[in-house]
């Protein structure tokens, strides 16, 4: 049971108070309601710029890290779909120094054309880096825009075309920040060892003060149920040929969702997991096999991934896969079986409770989900499953007409695309 204290400012910054006094370090997280699916489909990466901009220096504080450094502490951040999400870890008795920093950051951003010019060509060489110079590095761009038909999460976090990011004027750069990054779209926790009335004075001395914004009601495009397989091939300079099957699945909040994520640990949680032990180690059809949800705000994807070994057509890899998914919807795993993967989840959840950092981030994550106590349902969420609730969700996912497959195949083994009745998309990296 994590306790933890809660109260929020006079401009709507929610705040989360975790005592931990067996440790001298303290944890400061801070998490904006803003995440890729915020963008315009014609200004696409900006969150995750912003990632970047964030460390860029403020109106008094021309470079972040050093203070930070200097304190005896350290940060980072991360962007998705959903959320970017700031936090640093330092001494407890150098505290103020983080509140220092993040409310400087949150109130005067350095907007400076320099400091745009140098972030926006280092998110281009990422751009590069990740997506177009490595092998499969465009995955998730083909992937999304198969899967999602008008929702923003059509297009991944790094954005859809790297000309958004070069053409980012400073004008659309100063629109997002005061329209996301305002103290009554962000949840700021402290865990560690602090308490709760110095928490408040110096929640009060350094963010108090930061006036609230005109924060727009999200009205983001439903996407539809889909109907019919959709299939696309990539031939591409890469290593070996790849497979993706994407499925559509409820959002994180879904009361489902527990038993998805206990679902596609059944398929891949380990040696012992069905894909890996059958159809990797038994069957040697592929070289790697994996599984997972995507676990997002908004309906998210049930995934799997596979590399078929050498001399394994797709075709045989596929339907390796599909007869391992018919076998779930045609019957019930043992107890033994689900009560395992119980146990693992359970014990994963407890070594997560060790960290200081990341109890913040979680506090923050299940605060704006709804409430910062889901954090402790967790563990009698997935100890609630039954047998038939992974047979029910396997029948309920695992159909044709909700399946979105992409394959990516090597130039130099390319062998003939089958037919199939979907809506097909050959295309050439």
């Amino acid at each position: 049971m994590i306790k933890f204290e809660k109260f929020q400012l006079e401009n709507g910054l929610r705040v989360i108070v975790h005592e931990d006094k067996s440790t001298p370090m303290v944890a400061v997280n801070i998490l904006y309601n803003v995440g890729s699916k915020d963008e315009l489909p014609t200004k696409t990466g900006f969150a995750h710029l912003f990632e970047h901009l964030m460390f860029s220096g403020s109106k008094n504080i021309p470079d972040f890290d050093s203070p930070l450094q200097w304190a005896g502490g350290e940060s980072n951040a991360f962007t998705n779909k959903d959320i970017t999400n700031f936090y640093e870890v330092l001494p407890a008795d150098n505290i103020e120094t983080a509140f220092w920093l993040e409310s400087d950051r949150m109130l005067s951003l350095n907007f400076g054309e320099e400091a745009l010019d140098i972030q926006r060509k280092v998110v281009v060489e990422e751009f590069k880096e990740t997506c177009l110079n490595q092998p499969y590095g465009q995955i998730w761009h083909h992937l999304m825009d198969l899967t999602y038909k008008v929702h923003p999460y059509s297009w991944p976090t790094i954005g859809k075309e790297i000309k958004h990011i070069e053409e980012a004027t400073l004008d659309d750069v100063k629109a997002f920040f005061h329209q996301h990054y305002r103290p009554n779209n962000a949840i700021l926790v402290v865990s560690g060892n602090a308490n709760l009335e110095k928490v408040k004075a110096l929640s009060e001395k350094w963010f108090g003060e930061i006036p609230a914004g005109n924060i727009s009601p999200r009205d983001l495009p439903i996407e539809p149920p889909q109907t019919s397989f959709n299939y696309k091939e990539v031939i591409a300079n890469v290593p070996s040929d790849i497979i993706y099957m994407a499925f559509h699945i409820p959002d994180r909040t879904n009361k489902d969702y527990y038993k998805i994520d206990l679902l596609s640990d059944v398929l891949s949680n380990g040696a012992s997991s069905r894909l890996y032990r059958r159809l990797l180690k038994e069957q040697q059809l592929f070289s790697d096999i994996d599984c997972y949800i995507t676990g997002s705000f908004e309906p998210g994807l049930f995934i799997i991934e596979g590399k078929p070994a050498p001399n394994v057509s797709m075709e045989v890899a596929e339907a390796a896969i599909w007869k391992e998914l018919k076998q779930l919807k045609n019957e019930l795993i043992s107890d033994l079986e689900l009560q395992k993967l119980k146990n693992k989840v359970e014990s994963l959840l407890m070594f997560s409770e060790v960290s200081i950092m990341t109890k913040a981030m979680n506090l923050a994550f299940f605060e704006l989900l709804g409430d910062a106590n889901l954090i402790n349902g967790e563990a009698p969420s997935y100890q609630a499953v039954t047998v038939e609730d992974i047979q029910n969700q396997a029948q309920a996912i695992f159909r044709k007409e909700n399946c979105s497959e992409l394959r990516y195949i090597a130039k130099e083994v390319q062998t003939p695309t089958k037919e199939v009745n979907s809506e097909k998309d050959v295309f050439e990296a």
